[in-house]
């Protein structure tokens, strides 16, 4: 297989496409066209989302993920696709549609079939799942949610940073399909762990609280059962903003490389 020329990045949840802004960077010094793009009605100005989020309002995950399946399949060959959190989950569904020449899920939103409920996912998200009319609307993290759910492994000072150059509101109802996915059998937020399909690895952060590694170990064991490529890969003490906390560009250069050498071994 030729090395693919394209690099597709997928944001999560209370972020945008800015969010890899590093990213783009390295992956275009290493010789990828990138495509970052934001999830659909995201893809405006930033201060203008944040002082009026009504557009996000009732967005889900079909949405979501049929926006970057146009995307990819608009591309002249199948691309690397890495999502982070719920882009990690999206980055698996479009995997899992026969989409990409490889992907790398990182600190990925759990999909159907994973059951645990760790109290540290509790405690970031009970604030917005706690109110069931969140569901239909776009919903905010406050710094100190932000801080403890993205940011806890840096200082209060270095995460209003981040918060203040990053952070948007998002559709509450995202977060209401991933919670119900498992009582939900027509949810978008599942794949076929028995499925062949391109190389997948899947990244955790140790310190993470809102996705914790061992929801992403879990998700590694359901794929290990079927006949497609799966790694797994821990770096410990990072959290949930492994792809721009410090030391970010180790995580960039092992899911790189990781790809390139999958995508030379298919």
């Amino acid at each position: 297989m030729a090395k693919p020329s394209t690099v597709v990045l997928i944001h999560g949840l209370f972020m945008t496409a800015l969010s890899w802004e590093h990213w783009v960077e390295r992956c275009t010094a290493r010789g990828y066209r990138v495509v970052a793009r934001s999830w659909p009605r995201m893809e405006g100005d930033i201060d203008a989302l944040r002082k009026d989020p009504s557009v996000l309002a009732g967005m889900g995950a079909a949405e979501i993920i049929d926006h970057f399946d146009r995307i990819i399949r608009a591309l002249d060959s199948p691309p690397i696709i890495i999502g982070h959190s719920f882009g990690g989950a999206f980055t698996e569904v479009l995997l899992d549609r026969g989409l990409g020449a490889a992907g790398v899920a990182i600190d990925a939103a759990q999909l159907r079939g994973v059951y645990s409920i760790p109290l540290t996912q509790l405690r970031a998200l009970f604030p917005i799942v706690g109110n069931p009319l969140n569901r239909g609307r776009a919903v905010a993290m406050t710094h100190d949610q932000f801080h403890y759910a993205f940011t806890n492994t840096i200082s209060a000072e270095d995460s209003k940073a981040a918060y203040g150059r990053y952070a948007v509101p998002g559709p509450g109802r995202v977060l209401f399909q991933a919670a119900f996915a498992n009582v939900n059998g027509s949810t978008p937020l599942r794949v076929d762990y028995t499925r062949r399909r391109a190389p997948l690895l899947i990244i955790a952060g140790g310190a993470d609280h809102i996705v914790p590694a061992s929801l992403n170990a879990a998700v590694a064991r359901r794929y290990a059962k079927g006949p497609a490529v799966t790694d797994y890969k821990v770096f410990p003490g990072r959290s949930h903003w492994t792809c721009a906390e410090p030391g970010w560009e180790e995580v960039a250069g092992y899911a790189l490389d990781w790809c390139e050498r999958r995508t030379a071994a298919a």
